[in-house]
């Protein structure tokens, strides 16, 4: 682990290399020459023995190339994570808006796992699940490889009690609570998602806290996990997340606009401990 963040490594296939640059610009057509080059010329990529590799190398199938991922610039995200319990299985964060979960894309040092990771030198850590970007709140981490899946299982079964709070426009034709049930498909363009005819896959229990001039204060407890099921199920219902920029349509917000964040926070998680068989709940301290 290196600033946080432990080596990213690729396996050559059948039918790739023997040259070393021609397999890598085959596997990374958007990482040019020039920056493979630079790292191999300070020792940054080697092979499973740890070996060091030259521009000149020959890579066979079976092999597995180690680097370290690099960002030639990253936002800062003018907000920090809390931790509200740790022991020696769980770590429990209470993330901000605007800062991914784990890295992806432009974000690599700016994201809560290797924020984490970095300050409290956490090497086995590892997140049992995840929230949107744009989502604050509570984040369940594993620091502990033995105990890990049986606390993976939890999502898995859907063990976990998840409640959500989100401020959106009211719903003056509906009775609370209720439930609203959809099929979700992948949509267009590719990071949204969307409701389709057929068989429901997804599940959300809605419940109002307040209604204050014209916005509700919602409580949201989703029964499955589809990617973004809470942003498209209130905007299909015509009560669109304060703040959304994908629902119901997508709009354009640059990096560093911290601004407006999305209205949706990820308030409390309770489970039944698969260890020790006792109750726990854990509540976001952050507010809408």
């Amino acid at each position: 682990m290196r600033d946080g963040v432990n080596p990213s490594h690729v396996w050559v296939q059948p039918g790739e290399g023997p040259a070393l640059l021609p397999f890598l610009a085959a596997r990374f057509p958007d990482v040019s020459a020039e920056v493979w080059l630079d790292r191999i010329a300070r020792g940054e990529l080697v092979d499973q023995a740890g070996r060091a590799l030259a521009p000149g190398s020959t890579v066979a199938r079976g092999d597995c190339l180690f680097y370290y991922r690099e960002l030639a610039y990253e936002t800062p995200v003018p907000f920090a994570e809390t931790v509200l319990f740790r022991d020696e299985h769980l770590l429990i964060a209470d993330k901000p808006h605007f800062l991914p979960v784990i890295p992806t894309g432009r974000h690599l040092q700016e994201t809560l796992l290797i924020r984490l990771k970095r300050r409290l030198d956490l090497g086995e850590l590892v997140p049992i699940h995840r929230i949107d970007r744009d989502t604050a709140g509570l984040v369940v981490f594993s620091l502990n490889p033995a105990s890990r899946g049986a606390y993976q299982s939890l999502f898995q079964q859907r063990a976990i009690v998840k409640t959500y709070e989100a401020i959106a426009p009211a719903l003056p034709e509906r009775a609370f609570p209720f439930v609203h049930r959809s099929r979700m498909v992948a949509g267009t363009p590719f990071f949204r998602m969307q409701e389709v005819p057929g068989e429901p896959n997804s599940e959300t229990g809605i419940d109002v806290i307040e209604q204050r001039d014209g916005l509700c204060h919602y409580r949201l407890q989703p029964v499955s996990g589809r990617k973004h099921q809470l942003r498209v199920h209130l905007a299909a219902l015509g009560a669109p997340i304060v703040g959304d920029v994908f629902y119901p349509e997508v709009r354009d917000v640059a990096a560093d606009d911290f601004t407006q964040p999305l209205k949706l926070l990820a308030r409390a998680i309770a489970f039944t401990d698969p260890l020790n068989g006792q109750p726990r709940q854990f509540v976001s301290q952050r507010q809408l």
